[in-house]
């Protein structure tokens, strides 16, 4: 029989941070953040980031006019998104009017 040797912490920690899904609110925090950064603190004051899903960022808009104009935006805001985060793969903007707080 063999004796089982100890885990190193940072094996457990990044476990259980995985199990309980903690990357993926500090992951939403961060795109808060380069969200403010691309679209400008007037526009990020009336959205917020939803999700992620097959390159498609989820924006939540507080109504159809600020829509309106983020649609005549969205090249020049998904520009900036990419330079913000080079490693990430985003395709589109997925905008829908919703509650912001």
């Amino acid at each position: 029989m063999s004796k089982s040797r100890p885990q190193p912490i940072a094996d457990v920690l990044a476990e259980l941070m995985s199990r309980r899904g903690y990357a993926r609110e500090r992951s939403g925090q961060q795109w808060e953040e380069v969200w403010r950064a691309a679209a400008g603190p007037l526009v990020a004051d009336n959205t917020r980031v939803g999700t992620v899903r097959r390159g498609k960022l989820e924006i939540i808009v507080a109504n159809s006019t600020l829509m309106q104009e983020l649609t005549f935006q969205k090249t020049a805001i998904l520009d900036r998104l990419r330079e913000e985060l080079p490693g990430e793969t985003i395709v589109d903007l997925r905008m829908r009017v919703g509650a912001i707080q």
